[in-house]
């Protein structure tokens, strides 16, 4: 469900729904178990006495920490999709390549305290919860300066691509 504003956003905007907005919705889909997932892990007991099966009250930390590490590499390739399709620039990229490089270390990072039987307090699932907020601000940050910035820096792909997206909504009409 988070992810859905993405889309309802652009298209309330745009008029249309664009490969970029398909992009950007499935980072938040993605980035969504592994944001959640280690807030889970920390209130398992909770989880468990309300009858919530959350992964980590159904399945033992490092299953989770699996699945956590795989859902953060899709989430992190599907940010990196962004540059080539839409006119982000080198912020974007920038800003992408380090946050996500950190998203993944701290992922791996739950993982391999994991396997190693660590009790939450040297677990420290909700390290990855509040970088994983800070990881998705960044990117949207670089989408947006990413994208304000390309305004004011004109280069051959990018105005090629501009004709091609303009030509594109005059034949939606």
């Amino acid at each position: 469900a988070g992810c859905m504003p993405v889309l309802i956003g652009w298209s309330a905007v745009t008029n249309s729904v664009s490969w970029s907005a398909l992009v950007l919705f499935l980072v938040v889909f993605f980035w969504t178990p592994p944001h959640y997932w280690p807030l889970s892990m920390r209130f398992k007991d909770d989880y468990a006495n309300a009858g919530v099966p959350m992964l980590p009250v159904i399945a033992e930390d490092v299953t989770v920490g699996k699945q956590i590490v795989a859902y953060s590499w899709v989430t992190v390739l599907t940010s990196l999709a962004l540059i080539p399709i839409a006119p982000m620039g080198w912020i974007y990229a920038v800003i992408a390549v380090v946050s996500g490089a950190v998203f993944l270390l701290e992922a791996h990072m739950l993982l391999k305290r994991a396997k190693e039987g660590a009790p939450y307090s040297v677990l420290k699932p909700m390290r990855l919860f509040h970088y994983s907020i800070s990881y998705l601000t960044l990117l949207f940050i670089g989408v947006a300066v990413g994208t304000f910035s390309s305004i004011f820096i004109a280069t051959p792909a990018l105005t090629d691509l501009r004709r091609r997206e303009k030509g594109v909504q005059e034949l939606a009409r």
